[in-house]
């Protein structure tokens, strides 16, 4: 009877329409904004629909018929039963719903006592104890009403309720528990305090709508403790009632290693997806892979796996056949790589990378462990902004370092006192010995423990103590023989251990660095037994007592930080203690002096030693296993290797001030690298004399060395006539005063710097292998030539070159004043204007005051003339006044032909933007549509005041008559077209010269109209004629007209012709490569 009683409740419910999971009932006056307000977020996260109502004014009369409703529309109900529950009869009349609702259709009711005893609820003592109002008109509290309110909490006293006790975070937790359990949510746990969950879903959840995204997978990789099981839980909470079914399978790497694991998860998968328990026998993990793979095809299924370690869990958790499932699959990991697995079996996998959390959620997160608060307590601003820095953004070390510090004392005293542990637990981690919480350490080393080669372990090792912060390039050169780095770093990528900059160098997130140290410290508690040794102060009392090593394979010293902390001058130190290391393959040292011997000096890989106090290199110090050498601010007076250093391929001599000889670098027959940048007493010529023999010479920087050669005062500095290493592909010759040399012979030449270098007037003949050019603040450059009109650059800075008006290829810019009326041809009423002045701008950067300037660029031939009445200008012959016209190309007049067509556009300033500043852009766009053809041309140059712009273009060969053709000029943000106007330029049959002297000169090959455009084509027949990048992270409206919507956005953000200019903030900023220089 009971059975069929049961039976018949749960049917009713199931027939029921429930909008909501848990309706709770509260007095707002005793905690709406503490204990109910946690909870209800609390299962808001859990994903269980809950009900409170909102208004914090008196709720009339009568219960409100919402109330009513989601009563009656609930599953559930929690009963808050606070202090002064009883004294509101709205509370009591929902108490009575409640009950009812629990006798008709089995709703589940929850009793929480807060602070109270139930005895007091059930026999309606102290604040429960409510009583008849007599003699008051309109009173609700009569004996009727009272009675049974009375029954009412008699009846919710002796139901199986929750008393508050002890941490009010893990008691919402149970209660959290208790309805997912009694309501079969089959939802997960997620944390308390979640922070940025909804921005970092919101992606997913877009993807999880999409049944047209193509992939059914999403990979969440990120480091240990990112986050990334956090968020996982979030999506599957939020998102499961969308699904016919659901699972989360939590922490697959660990469960899968035990007995039967893999076998055990298959089961529970096809139990969650299939529902029941009735999913027959499996045998073996590959006859349930075949059940998995069956069940994708009928399912449409929600699927969690949580911490992928390895991609055979992948082949037995979906099989390796292309699956046509509607399931979505979200998968965390470690595995960066994860998505090349599904592309074998021809799944898309989409990947998402674990975000970090910013400065101000981890001082949330911090505060909301340590405090119970998202507001820090006052006094430990300062300390907990030190200590989430520490933490880098990593949630997991934010809840373990703030629950270790929690404190809620109030008390001056007992709060100095945390203050000072607060203090006391920052320097600890400081410290840079290791000192990492075990469970933090313990999260992060599941992926080092995961590397699949003991060599993988080394090299991230190496990387963590001295590679940190440089080239991706410079580390592999010098690790890759011993331990394999180029494929090794790619390894430590992919299982989220580093990651490479915008800038290409290594870069590791601060708390896998201390685990690094963790791992290399408990390897013993002597130093000299360890492998590595970077503590400056164990590195010293090493070195000071001479014990030699048979471990140690790398060391680093500082002595200019030691000293700092030391109460006297140190020792001195000697050479025969490195003598004693065998193993020792890398060193690092910074301000130290050694004395003594080197005839039996380590067989290093890797020397780094800046502030080298000798005058010479001593014979022994350098081997033949060398790979770099760094010497930086050293003494050296000159630099001659005493043997032949087959594996050197980095020498660094830069800011060696005394440095006045480099001989006999033919003993350096496979030296890449050569940097001697800021060596002020080494002369150029000598510097290219020495280095003529090397063959693999890539990269020679010469930057910083205001007197290169010496020149007689009243002589004019020459050109080089020694050549340069033709194998030299990356030249760097910034803040030379006059770098002037024969550049023809670089063929294989990528990069050029020679920025800062005020005297060069001229760079001609440019190998049009180069990519990357620098010439900002050479203030005396005008003009630069290619060898090639064939030529790849891609990056350009030109910055503070005011005189620089031509660039072969690009652009030239020339004075009307030097053009005589026949250069100007139809066009040469315009001279009258040659001795007006104009504000003209260049790539956004430059601008400068000149006299009227005509502007040749992609054979479209323009001007700007400022201050000018479009009624002194010769009329055109088709007019606008709007920033469009259209019109037909007339007949020919006899023994004529077209030759071009001539354009123009007044415009003026409409108003400013919002912060002050005007967007500036003109596009013209010519339309031959007749014909199929479109250019839309954007000068490089513009006058970002009212003026007209003049423009001839040479497109008379494909003008016949009949075609018709639109003109539209678009501008910027804050400017106007206020008239625009369009001429068909004629020339004689007969005349056989080109009319414009400019034309005369081009040739197929360039960049021009009638010449070679294929770079520059969009869609057929359309020509986007710019070198800006105007599709950032938004694209204006004006934008979106010009091209249209036939063009993908992903074909013009980072538009392939544009110049990318990554200025320098100053003429003095030290230099920095802007990418990789040390890279194949």
């Amino acid at each position: 009877m009971a059975s069929t009683s049961a039976s018949s409740s749960s049917s009713s419910l199931l027939n029921h329409t429930c909008c909501h999971d848990v309706f709770l009932s509260f007095r707002g006056e005793d905690n709406r904004n503490s204990f109910t307000d946690h909870l209800h977020a609390a299962l808001k996260r859990a994903g269980v629909r809950t009900f409170r109502d909102n208004d914090n004014i008196d709720r009339g009369l009568e219960l409100k018929p919402a109330i009513e409703r989601a009563i009656k529309e609930s599953r559930a109900s929690i009963v808050v039963l606070s202090e002064k529950y009883a004294n509101s009869r709205w509370c009591l009349d929902e108490l009575l719903l409640i009950l009812e609702q629990r006798q008709s259709i089995n709703h589940f009711v929850l009793p929480v006592f807060y602070h109270v005893d139930p005895s007091d609820v059930r026999n309606q003592r102290r604040s429960f104890a409510i009583e008849v109002e007599e003699g008051v008109e309109g009173s609700k509290w009569t004996e009727y009403n009272v009675n049974r309110w009375k029954a009412a909490l008699a009846v919710v006293a002796d139901l199986t309720g929750m008393v508050c006790s002890g941490s009010e975070t893990d008691f919402i937790t149970e209660i959290v528990d208790t309805v997912n359990r009694k309501l079969d949510m089959k939802l997960v746990s997620t944390p308390a305090h979640l922070i940025g969950m909804d921005t970092r879903a919101k992606g997913i959840n877009t993807w999880l709508k999409n049944e047209q995204s193509g992939a059914n997978v999403l990979a969440i990789c990120g480091m240990g403790g990112s986050g990334k099981t956090t968020l996982a839980q979030f999506i599957y909470n939020s998102n499961r009632q969308n699904f016919e079914s659901s699972s989360y399978l939590e922490e697959i790497g660990k469960h899968s290693k035990q007995s039967d694991g893999l076998l055990g998860i298959q089961k529970q998968l096809l139990t969650d997806v299939l529902g029941g328990s009735n999913i027959g026998s499996i045998s073996s993990v590959s006859a349930g892979t075949r059940k998995v793979e069956d069940a994708l095809q009928v399912k449409r299924a929600l699927i969690i796996l949580d911490d992928i370690d390895e991609h055979d869990q992948l082949d037995a958790l979906l099989g390796t056949r292309a699956s046509h499932t509607q399931s979505k699959i979200i998968v965390t990991t470690r595995l960066l790589d994860i998505r090349a697995w599904f592309r074998s079996i021809s799944w898309r996998c989409e990947v998402q990378k674990s975000e970090l959390l910013n400065d101000d959620e981890s001082l949330q997160l911090l505060s909301f462990h340590a405090f119970g608060s998202k507001i820090l307590m006052e006094g430990f601003k300062e300390l907990a902004v030190q200590l989430a820095e520490y933490c880098g953004g990593n949630p997991l070390a934010l809840k373990v370092l703030g629950s270790s510090l929690f404190s809620d004392a109030e008390e001056p005293r007992e709060k100095n006192s945390m203050i000072g542990v607060w203090g006391s637990t920052l320097n600890s981690l400081n410290s840079l010995k290791g000192d990492l919480d075990c469970k933090i350490q313990g999260i992060l080393q599941k992926s080092f423990d995961s590397l699949p080669h003991a060599i993988n372990k080394e090299l991230f090792l190496h990387i963590v103590f001295f590679f940190v912060g440089e080239y991706e390039g410079y580390v592999a050169k010098i690790l890759e023989h011993e331990w394999h780095a180029k494929a090794g770093i790619r390894t430590l990528i992919n299982r989220c251990l580093l990651t490479i900059s915008p800038s290409k160098k290594v870069m590791v997130h601060q708390l896998l660095q201390e685990m690094a140290r963790n791992i290399v410290l408990k390897e013993s508690r002597d130093p000299t037994t360890r492998s590595r040794v970077s503590q400056n102060d164990e590195s010293y009392r090493l070195l000071r007592n001479g014990e030699g090593s048979k471990t140690i394979e790398g060391l680093a010293l500082d002595m200019q930080k030691l000293k700092e902390g030391m109460p006297s001058n140190p020792s001195t130190l000697k050479t025969a203690s490195l003598a004693k290391m065998d193993k020792l393959k890398l060193l690092k040292l910074e301000h130290v002096e050694l004395k003594g011997s080197y005839n039996n000096f380590p067989e290093l890989r890797w020397l780094y030693w800046t502030n080298f106090r000798l005058k010479k290199i001593p014979s022994g110090l350098f081997g033949s296993s060398l790979v770099a050498i760094h010497m930086s601010y050293g003494w050296l007076e000159k630099f001659e290797p005493p043997m032949v250093l087959n594996s050197l391929k980095i020498l660094n001599l830069t800011w060696s001030f005394n440095l006045v000889n480099i001989s006999h670098l033919s003993r350096l027959p496979n030296l890449e690298t050569l940097i001697l940048s800021y060596c002020f007493s080494l002369s150029l010529t000598h510097v290219l004399e020495t280095i003529r023999g090397l063959k693999k010479l890539s990269l020679l920087d010469f930057g910083g060395c205001n007197q290169p050669w010496k020149v007689e005062s009243n002589k004019k500095p020459q050109p080089l006539l020694v050549p340069l290493a033709d194998s030299l592909k990356l030249l760097f010759l910034y803040r030379c005063s006059n770098p002037l040399m024969l550049l023809t012979n670089l063929k294989m030449l990528r990069v050029l710097d020679v920025s800062s270098c005020p005297n060069i007037k001229s760079l001609l003949c440019l190998p049009s292998t180069l990519e990357e050019l620098c010439t900002s603040w050479c203030s005396s450059l005008k003009k630069i030539t290619f060898e090639s009109a064939r030529f790849r650059l891609r990056k350009f800075e030109r910055l503070h070159c005011y005189e620089l008006c031509e660039i072969e290829g690009l652009f030239k810019l020339v004075p009307l004043a030097n053009h005589d009326e026949a250069d100007l041809g139809h066009m040469k009423w315009i001279k009258a204007y040659q001795d007006t002045k104009v504000v003209l701008t260049i790539d956004d950067e430059l601008t400068v005051d000149w006299y009227i300037q005509v502007l040749y660029e992609y054979g479209i031939m323009s001007t700007y003339l400022p201050g000018i009445n479009y009624q002194s200008m010769p009329m055109s012959e088709y007019m606008s006044s709007t920033a469009f016209l259209s019109f037909c190309v007339p007949s020919c007049p006899e023994k004529s032909r077209i030759q071009g067509l001539n354009i123009t556009a007044t415009y003026k300033r409409s108003g400013t933007s919002e912060k002050g500043e005007d967007t500036w852009a003109l596009f013209t766009k010519v339309s031959n549509t007749t014909k199929g053809l479109t250019w839309m041309y954007n000068p490089v140059i513009y006058a970002a005041k009212d003026a007209v712009w003049l423009s001839y273009w040479p497109i008379g060969n494909v003008l016949d008559a009949g075609d018709e053709v639109n003109v539209s000029i678009f501008m910027g943000d804050r400017w106007m077209v206020s008239r625009c106007g369009a001429s068909i330029v004629f020339i004689d049959d007969d005349d056989d010269e080109v009319e414009l002297e400019y034309y005369k000169d081009y040739s197929k090959e360039e960049e021009v109209i009638g010449g070679d455009l294929s770079e520059f084509e969009l869609t057929t027949g359309a020509y986007y004629l710019c070198r800006r990048d105007y599709f950032k992270s938004t694209t204006p409206d004006w934008l979106n007209m010009l091209v249209g919507d036939t063009v993908p956005r992903k074909d013009l953000h980072g538009w392939r012709k544009s110049h990318q200019n990554d200025y320098k903030t100053s003429y003095l900023e030290p230099y920095a490569y802007k990418d990789d220089p040390f890279s194949d």
